[in-house]
């Protein structure tokens, strides 16, 4: 039976919870892309001005990817003292620090006027934001999980989800209203710093939101249990979240880690890499690439909810299926899109790739969530997601954009997101179902019995 932890909270309550989180998400999301789109458009003349066009992209795309090396770090610290602190803490430091550092980036000097330190600078930046953004999105996802009516989690936990694709949005409309207003001069001298600039605003709404919010009860019941079994020799391995982890969630966190790939790969090329393909040869302009990908965006965030709504009914895992095989088979027929020059044809290929990459993204919130114990949830959930994307996203426009200097041509770069495809279809496969799961349930909590299903009565198993 679901425990009291477990029971729907008053919905005010938990659209409080889901409006906290997906503010913070949003903000977080709309900090990290506005710097990958900055890096595809501006980033590789004002900070890497003496390279070849292409070459100076792959630079900046470098200095992209930095900041996910830093990620996994994030993961680390956030998870250790998220699963023993509390979720809320942890989620107002991190939008402290991505915002801080974003707010920080539109004050840079350019290599113009301090030569190499400027990039050095805009890494050091970069590498905080990675570094809060790989705490931030364990701690939102479980607040809203760990809330969340157990029936309908698969689509409550997909609202903090939203702000990825409301950030993509975000960031994207802010830099296509300037590009459209100001001369490509007057944007490169100084309309660029406004996005950045406006992260301080942001923030402030954000902290306003998520201050408001309660701690997780699931979280306050697995402590106080904790606190209860202090004397037991066995809560040692409990102090060091990440030693639990590894030793009774491995499997876990290598299923999550293979299902990021796909997802994680095929979003930074269809979002990110997209901006370089389509205006270098599509001969699409910049106006045009930042518009379409606008117009998915706001798809995008239409379709997550629905695809964790549908999770709820159909399982995790299948729906997650549905959205690896479909990106995998829309490769091809998306770089043929693109290469026709089409602004229709352009908004088909972007959006339709996004509907897809939903499939993967919207359920993984609460797969990721129910896969690991609750005094160490926070921990095993970032572990798994934000590894994984070092070796997924973090060189994804990078790998995507040294292929098109090198080949001149979209089959390669198809065939290695189509790699990943492989990849995340054997680990989810390989995974087991989870949406039956009570976040609550004491031998989970314990670590014990990781891999079994708590028993939920027939009205909770479907929303």
């Amino acid at each position: 039976m679901s425990s009291p932890a477990t029971a729907p909270p008053p919905p005010a309550s938990l659209k409080r919870i889901v409006a906290a989180s997906l503010i913070g998400t949003t903000i977080e999301w709309y900090d990290f892309f506005l710097y990958g789109s900055a890096a595809a458009l501006v980033f590789n003349k004002l900070f890497f001005p003496d390279s070849d066009p292409l070459v100076g992209t792959l630079l900046s795309f470098l200095t992209y990817a930095v900041g996910f090396a830093a990620r996994p770090l994030g993961a680390l610290v956030f998870g250790h003292y998220g699963d023993r602190l509390g979720r809320k803490k942890l989620l107002v430091l991190s939008l402290l620090l991505m915002g801080g550092a974003t707010f920080a980036i539109g004050l840079l000097p350019t290599h113009a006027s301090v030569g190499t330190a400027a990039p050095v600078l805009l890494t050091v930046l970069r590498l905080v934001q990675g570094f809060a953004l790989g705490g931030e999105w364990g701690g939102a996802v479980l607040l809203v999980s760990e809330h969340g009516d157990a029936r309908r989690r698969g689509f409550w936990a997909s609202w903090p989800q939203t702000g990825a694709p409301a950030g993509q949005l975000l960031a994207t409309g802010v830099l296509s209203l300037l590009t459209a207003l100001l001369s490509d001069a007057a944007f490169g001298s100084w309309g660029w710093r406004i996005p950045f600039l406006l992260s301080g605003v942001l923030v402030i709404v954000g902290l306003w939101i998520r201050l408001s919010v309660d701690e997780s009860p699931v979280f306050k019941q697995a402590l106080a249990q904790a606190e209860a079994r202090k004397a037991d020799v066995a809560e040692e391995a409990e102090k060091l979240p990440l030693v639990s982890v590894l030793r009774h969630h491995w499997r876990d966190v290598l299923v999550a880690m293979g299902a990021r790939m796909a997802e994680n790969i095929s979003y930074y090329v269809i979002t990110a890499f997209i901006l370089v393909y389509a205006t270098t040869s599509a001969g699409v302009s910049k106006q045009t690439a930042l518009n379409s990908v606008l117009i998915a965006s706001a798809v995008h965030f239409a379709v997550i909810p629905a695809w964790g709504a549908l999770s709820d009914r159909i399982g995790r895992r299948p729906v997650y299926l549905i959205g690896a095989v479909g990106v995998g088979l829309w490769m091809f027929p998306f770089f043929s899109l693109i290469d026709t020059g089409g602004f229709g044809n352009l908004i088909l290929a972007v959006t339709v790739g996004l509907v897809l990459h939903g499939a993967m993204y919207a359920p993984q919130a609460a797969f990721f969530s129910e896969m690991f114990a609750t005094r160490m949830r926070y921990s095993g959930a970032s572990i798994g997601a934000q590894f994984a994307s070092v070796a997924a996203g973090a060189p994804a426009p990078l790998i995507a954009t040294a292929l098109l200097s090198d080949y001149g041509s979209s089959t390669p770069i198809a065939l290695y997101v189509i790699a990943a495809v492989v990849l995340t279809v054997v680990a989810v496969a390989a995974a087991k179902e989870t949406r039956h799961r009570d976040l609550a349930d004491v031998a989970l909590s314990t670590g014990q019995g990781a891999d079994r299903t708590a028993a939920a009565p027939e009205d909770a198993r479907t929303p």
